[in-house]
């Protein structure tokens, strides 16, 4: 299970990677224009400030771990993320984009799959 656990993390590292210097980096108009109506619904900070959210989570769910340093802060990474897809959740289901929230509901699962993981039985 340590293993499962570990490539979990890592594709919802990389997703969360892209996801977030991709919001962090670019112009709330150009994201738009590619799709993601919803921000239109914040503030260009709020924008930012998701991306960088989804840069330090991806950050905190592997990195601790791999250099042995307050392992403690992968679960609560996960947990963190789990929240944030959560409310991304919630966004799309205000907006009607049902296709979003089974994109968000999946990683709210992993997120979650991996904060018990490694909270629970499968700590570090």
């Amino acid at each position: 299970m340590n293993v499962v656990l570990w490539i979990i993390a890592g594709v919802l590292a990389a997703a969360f990677l892209a996801a977030g210097l991709m919001k962090a980096g670019q112009s709330k108009k150009k994201l738009a224009d590619s799709g993601m109506g919803w921000v239109e619904d914040f503030s260009p900070g709020m924008v930012r400030t998701i991306g960088a959210l989804e840069v330090l989570g991806a950050i905190g769910l592997i990195l601790p771990a791999a250099v042995d340093v307050a392992p403690v802060l992968v679960p609560l990474a996960a947990t963190g993320l789990a929240l944030l897809m959560l409310g991304a959740a919630i966004t799309h289901a205000r907006r009607r984009e049902p296709q979003m929230i089974v994109v968000n509901v999946v990683l709210l699962v992993l997120a979650a799959v991996v904060a018990w993981g490694r909270f629970g039985p499968y700590s570090f």
